[in-house]
């Protein structure tokens, strides 16, 4: 082991460069946040070209494997080695997989990686390889750049990226795909989606590496344990799967229902996971250089916090994944509405999150986490009685709320807990929080969707119809809740309208075409009824595990935050 040189950062950054720096990592922060969402307007052109529709999800799913997984492995490179070469390192491997998903099939099928659709999903896996380091690196390097007091508001910055990449993101997907393809001749526009990338990250690349000092470690300098980082990942892949595998065709437990090895699927995932989760704790307990330092959490402001990270993380998750889908079934608004309902939330958050950190030095983290967590709450309840009387100019303003609620939470939990640790364990505190987050958004997205599909089941059992014509028009509970009870009203309307066709007399037809009208109008309520009932249940339960987290953050202890650098901490104590 070797001492590494801890010359504090005003020695080696101006104020000048600082700036510069903290621009580019906030450009390629908003590149690698865009990429969770701008492929979900993509996706259906991705899939007619690439002729895959049984691998949709995955393109998505991949990118989230790929930067969750090793969120906490890029914490411990940090406090490891140059933070400026894992940085670049980080940006490079993120452009690199947006290039390669841009040529995806353009070959066509490819020794090792097959047909372009698993080409795609794969080099998606390398884009989130480089993105999860990019999330992790941009708040490691800010703590680097800023002291304790000023962090909260660059971090709050940080909130306000994500929110406008979630605003922009499924906007900018659009444009590209609809009017992207002539810029080259043969280039389908799904591709810019990927290739915008470049050039942007180029640049954000360019002055990173001219202009970002090689920020050494603040701690000694070991070898990381590479073994226990194979192990978190034979650990958190599988795990991660279990959770994210559609639950319809992989259910949680084998069963009657289960297609045959299918219904091993996920129950195998989880057990692998677990077992090797376990077998990482353990090997870090004895390891000189774990991944992650268990150490961290015996301090009450690291444990308390990323607990409550985890909640707000699957609470967040809950309002961006199903409003829309809760919005299209039960007002009935166009899927562009219910995604541009979004908005306001994104704006909240964008708001909630630049004041926290604007006012963080004066009012403190703990009390605005709190108050946020209340308004959220509060705001999430709103949301639980959405149902056909309630105006769509009404959701967006309980949007609007609950962005400023949650705003907060974002950049100070991180805040919270680079300012309570070890200055030399930095990198592995921020990634962590980083890596609850994420996981409690993954955790929040299954239960809630576990929610969804139990109610609609149990709704969709009971529409009171004939069973002949219950079954022509596919009535099964299970296929009504693959497809979300779509166009099932104007089905029954139509096969009573063939019945009426083939009636023997003119009263007859009559009799079927109105009895028809009633049934249909009868199971469209139905259906709304039941989409209605499943957004009460899951914004409940968000509410719940709000409050949850809400009352967590009153554990947090209240430190000062410090005015001087981490670098000036360690080079005093030296």
């Amino acid at each position: 082991m070797r001492r590494v040189p801890t010359a504090p950062v005003d020695a080696t950054v101006t104020d000048q460069d600082r700036s510069v720096i903290y621009a580019s990592m906030l450009v390629t922060l908003f590149l690698a946040a865009l990429d969770q969402t701008i492929v979900a307007t993509a996706l259906p052109s991705m899939v007619e070209d690439l002729r895959a529709v049984d691998r949709y999800a995955w393109v998505a799913t991949a990118y989230l494997l790929a930067s969750t997984a090793l969120a906490l492995v890029y914490g411990k490179l940090a406090d490891t080695y140059s933070r400026k070469r894992i940085t670049l390192f980080a940006v490079v491997l993120f452009l690199l997989g947006s290039v390669l998903c841009g040529f995806a099939g353009e070959l066509g099928a490819l020794p090792l990686l097959g047909d372009g659709m698993t080409q795609l999903i794969v080099f998606r896996g390398i884009q989130g390889l480089g993105g999860g380091g990019i999330f992790a690196m941009t708040f490691i390097i800010i703590a680097d750049l800023f002291t304790p007091a000023e962090r909260g508001r660059y971090q709050g910055y940080v909130g306000a990226v994500f929110g406008l990449a979630s605003v922009l993101g499924p906007l900018v997907g659009g444009l590209l795909t609809d009017h992207a393809g002539g810029i080259l001749p043969g280039v389908e526009g799904w591709r810019w989606v990927f290739f915008v990338n470049v050039p942007f990250g180029g640049v954000a690349l360019w002055l990173i590496l001219r202009r970002m000092p090689s920020l050494e470690p603040l701690g000694e300098r070991v070898r990381p344990d590479f073994i226990g980082g194979v192990l978190l990942m034979v650990g958190l892949v599988p795990l991660i799967l279990s959770i994210q595998l559609d639950k319809r065709v992989y259910p949680w437990l084998p069963g009657p229902g289960a297609r045959g090895w299918a219904g091993w699927v996920t129950s195998g995932l989880f057990v692998l996971g677990v077992a090797g989760v376990v077998a990482f704790l353990v090997r870090s307990r004895s390891s000189p250089s774990p991944i992650l330092d268990l150490r961290l959490f015996r301090n009450r402001v690291f444990r308390t916090a990323n607990t409550a990270t985890f909640f707000f993380g699957a609470a967040v998750m809950s309002i961006t994944i199903f409003l829309p889908l809760l919005l299209v079934n039960v007002l009935g608004v166009s899927a562009t509405q219910a995604g541009a309902a979004l908005i306001p939330f994104s704006v909240g958050v964008v708001f909630g999150a630049t004041m926290a950190g604007r006012y963080v030095d004066r009012i403190g983290y703990r009390r605005q986490i709190f108050g946020g967590g209340l308004l959220f709450a509060a705001s999430v309840l709103l949301l639980s009685d959405l149902d056909a009387g309630v105006s769509y100019l009404q959701v967006m303003a309980y949007t609007v709320l609950c962005g400023v609620g949650a705003g907060p939470s974002m950049p100070l939990f991180t805040l919270a807990v680079q300012n309570a640790v070890d200055v030399r364990l930095v990198g592995q505190a921020t990634s962590a929080s980083q890596f609850f987050r994420q996981i409690g958004a993954t955790v929040g997205a299954a239960i809630m969707g576990t929610v969804l599909v139990s109610t609609l089941t149990m709704s969709f059992s009971v529409l009171d119809l004939p069973p002949d014509i219950l079954e022509e028009v596919g009535g099964e509970p299970e296929q009504l809740v693959s497809t979300g009870g779509a166009s099932l009203s104007e089905a029954v309307r139509e096969r009573y309208g063939e019945l009426a066709f083939e009636a023997n007399s003119p009263e007859e037809a009559e009799r079927l075409r109105a009895e028809g009208d009633v049934a249909a109008d009868r199971v469209a309520g139905r259906v709304v009824d039941a989409f209605a009932r499943a957004s009460s249940r899951i914004y409940w339960l968000t509410a719940g595990i709000i409050a949850l987290a809400t009352l967590l953050t009153l554990r947090i202890p209240e430190l000062e935050l410090r005015t001087t650098h981490d670098r000036d901490v360690v080079h005093q104590s030296s």
